[in-house]
């Protein structure tokens, strides 16, 4: 059995649903792009130009709604199925788009560089528990409009996994679509088997940008799956409860599911999102707060009710280095995560409100994913029963060590994590060097850089890349890709 985890009724979460649905008939989107505003006026929306705003209709929504998938998958750089987005089933992924780098040699923040991100990338090219990379984190050492491709290009070339990712603007996202068609070869192999999911965002409270608004429609028409990380703060911009920021959430991540089917129904979309409280004492977003958790699970049980998978920023801490409490957040709300069944969890190796990842932290949260995903399944018998067998060989042997029944479901039954998580004795542990989970996530980390093998692109595709990373670079005023070194 799957245990399971809820915290609305069906009761209320149809209730949010019908909040949500209210708030955009009777309030509507304000909505800064004209491509946007005269979509919507033409399959019905009232449209007021002057102050950009558009009011939305039931039918629009139950459309929307009927046309956008429940489920869909994600295919690592060789074509490889690596996700089944839907149901209950849950996919670990860094949380994305950092500022800072937490340095292993400081344990400071600092500005993260291109030797980072290719160190980061190779470790998560090794880790099983996280199923796909994001672009974790924004380079410093190439200008403003090439950070958001420049990352892609090189998690990419780094890591075969599938990449969470997003445009800090539009021609932004033009170069990241070549870059995913250089790898995967057509539009229409893209389509068919998604190498990347787009993060696309409404403001709170009830806006889309110009910029946002327009990624979103864009990759609705290239195939390429989105997910709405809508980000309301409880207290201070959307109502101080859960349930009314689970409400207005619901309307601004219902709007742009709304965007996406009319560009193209049947574009895949997740319902996500990064909720939080907002802690009047600090002015802090904290995302390892109860009441994130309580939220990120409420938005996916009102997803799931809505038929649509789901995404959330969630397993991750506001702790400024590799401590207890990075540990304690980060565990359990990756516990909560799993037994919601949330798709597709951002979070891992992240610090500091999302404003820093830490590839130390990312090995460690890699165990905490490993163990949560083996709580998630639950328990199942294994020809248990009767049990009176197993007992009587016990009893006769004095173990069940190397018993048949043992042999045979140990490696289902039982998790055993990496040398990060201590489970010698004190004297052992003592013999092997003493070592902290810090030093032991720094000795694993360089394990698997340097253990690290290329993702086995074609020549045709890794020389793609780099000619068009660089024709976007030189557009930059760079005269090289510090990647390259030339």
């Amino acid at each position: 059995m799957r245990p399971v985890l809820r915290f609305l009724t069906d009761d209320l979460a149809d209730r949010i649903i019908a909040e949500a649905r209210d708030l955009l008939c009777g309030l509507g989107m304000e909505i800064h792009n004209d491509r946007a505003l005269a979509l919507l006026g033409d399959h019905g929306a009232r449209v007021e130009s002057k102050t950009r705003h558009a009011w939305f209709t039931p039918d629009l929504i139950d459309k929307a709604l009927e046309t956008a998938p429940a489920s869909f998958g994600l295919f690592d750089a060789h074509g490889d199925q690596t996700h089944d987005l839907g149901g209950d089933r849950v996919h670990f992924t860094p949380g994305s788009s950092a500022i800072h780098y937490l340095d292993p040699d400081t344990g400071r923040m600092r500005q993260p560089v291109t030797a980072d991100y290719v160190r980061y990338a190779k470790v998560v090219a090794g880790l099983p528990n996280i199923a796909a990379q994001s672009t974790a984190f924004i380079p410093g050492d190439v200008p403003g409009p090439v950070q958001d491709s420049y990352r892609l290009y090189l998690g990419m070339k780094y890591c075969a996994k599938p990449v969470v990712t997003g445009a800090f603007s539009i021609d932004g996202f033009e170069v990241m679509r070549d870059l995913l068609l250089a790898v995967r070869g057509t539009e229409e192999k893209l389509r068919a088997k998604p190498l990347a999911v787009f993060s696309c965002a409404p403001t709170t409270p009830l806006q889309w940008s110009d910029i946002t608004s327009r990624n979103l429609m864009d990759c609705a028409a290239a195939g390429i799956p989105v997910e709405i990380p809508t980000m309301p703060l409880a207290g201070f911009t959307s109502p101080v409860t859960v349930a009314g920021t689970l409400a207005q959430h619901a309307a601004e991540t219902m709007s742009g599911v709304i965007l996406a089917q009319l560009v193209s129904p049947g574009a895949q979309v997740l319902y996500g999102g990064s909720p939080a409280p907002f802690d009047i004492r600090y002015e802090t977003t904290p995302m390892g707060a109860a009441e994130t958790w309580l939220l990120d699970a409420g938005l996916n049980e009102v997803g799931k009710r809505l038929g649509l998978p789901t995404q959330a920023y969630i397993a991750l801490s506001d702790a400024k280095g590799l401590d207890a409490q990075a540990g304690l957040e980060t565990g359990m709300g990756a516990v909560v995560a799993v037994l919601s069944g949330i798709n597709s969890v951002s979070g891992p190796g992240m610090l500091d409100f999302e404003n820093c990842q830490s590839v130390e932290k990312l090995i460690v949260d890699h165990e905490i994913a490993g163990l949560a995903l083996r709580l998630g399944r639950g328990v199942t018998p294994r020809d248990d029963f009767p049990v009176r067998p197993r007992i009587e060989e016990l009893l006769s042997e004095g173990h069940l060590l190397i018993s048949d029944h043992s042999l045979q479901n140990l490696a289902d039954e039982h998790h055993f994590p990496g040398p990060v998580i201590e489970r010698a004795n004190q004297s052992r542990w003592l013999e092997e060097g003493g070592l902290s989970v810090v030093d032991k996530a720094r000795a694993a980390a360089d394990t698997l850089e340097s253990s690290w093998q290329p993702p086995g692109l074609s020549a045709e595709a890794e020389a793609g890349l780099v000619e068009r990373m660089s024709a976007a670079a030189a557009s930059a005023g760079m005269d090289c890709l510090p990647e390259v070194g030339s």
